[in-house]
């Protein structure tokens, strides 16, 4: 057996392990990967029998405006070793503001209706969109449960963990931060309605731009180099054109899979403002200004949904 055979058994060993011991978390992770697989399977069905390239450019025009805020707003990183604390926590509260409500506005509202309008009932419309919202918080659970990373107040957690480099455990933090939010742009363009995909695609790039300088002052303060920090939180906002082609995938195809779909982003989306971001911007003693940050991105993202969609 050979050093990467041996290397890759000893990986399933401890996510086996990792599973046995959470048991219900793992099996909502393959419920949501379930899911998943059916709705990429049943779009490339339609990929492969309509023309639907025109959705598809839409979507990753809107990840690539994220992966572009993110790189822009990492620069400044290459002269700022920190920032006061409390903007920190103030822009990541606008970011936060911005996410959630991009959930309910783009994401969740528009699925509603679309799912009202599908099975003509507003209560089975609404419990669709529930179902996939679930599913994205399951999915998000279990990747975050089960995928080794580490987060600056926090430490390091997941299953290996110690086998990994740091730099490595920093990236997979990224990682779960990005891609729902490809995935929710992805989503949202979907059906080719710009009233619901611009203004979710010019909300997630807005608040990419304090995330990666955020990011990328975290991995500074963590002793990495000035480049090494910028490329890496401008690499991580590679992650947002991919899920978004992910994201027009999950929501293409049958007409039901675009409620669901939307459900399952905004789920995604959702946990991780709930389970990440709110909590490290409270940690510092600063709830203030990031709750004000909070109302603000909310604010500015309400009026985006009124003015775009």
């Amino acid at each position: 057996m050979d050093i990467g055979q041996r290397s890759n058994n000893q990986w399933l060993a401890i996510f086996r392990q990792h599973a046995i011991e959470h048991p219900y978390i793992a099996a909502a992770l393959a419920a949501a990967l379930a899911l998943v697989s059916v709705l990429l399977v049943q779009s490339l069905i339609q990929v492969l029998t309509t023309d639907s390239s025109l959705f598809g450019r839409y979507a990753l025009l809107g990840g690539s405006a994220g992966f572009i805020a993110t790189a822009l707003g990492a620069l400044p990183a290459l002269m700022l070793k920190r920032i006061p604390q409390a903007a920190e926590d103030a822009m990541l509260g606008f970011a936060a503001g911005m996410m959630l409500a991009a959930s309910a506005f783009s994401l969740l509202l528009p699925g509603i209706e679309a799912g009202t309008e599908l099975l003509h009932s507003a209560t089975q419309g609404g419990l669709i969109v529930v179902f996939g919202m679930f599913m994205g918080v399951a999915l998000m659970l279990g990747l975050d449960e089960f995928t080794p990373h580490e987060h600056d107040k926090t430490g390091p957690c997941g299953p290996g963990h110690e086998r990994c480099g740091r730099a490595w455990l920093f990236v997979f933090a990224i990682a779960l931060h990005n891609l729902p939010e490809g995935m929710a742009v992805g989503v949202s363009f979907a059906q080719g309605d710009l009233t619901v995909g611009l203004p979710l695609a010019t909300a997630i790039a807005l608040q990419d731009i304090p995330e990666g300088l955020a990011v990328a002052l975290t991995l500074r303060a963590a002793g990495f180099s000035p480049l090494f920090a910028v490329l890496v939180a401008a690499g991580s906002g590679l992650l947002e054109p991919v899920g978004a082609l992910l994201g027009v995938s999950l929501g293409g195809g049958l007409l039901l899979a675009y409620p669901i779909g939307l459900g399952l982003a905004a789920g995604a989306m959702l946990f991780v403002v709930s389970h990440e971001v709110i909590p490290e911007t409270h940690r510092n003693g600063h709830q203030t200004v990031a709750t004000l940050g909070l109302m603000t991105g909310f604010a500015l993202m309400m009026i985006l949904d009124t003015t775009l969609g």
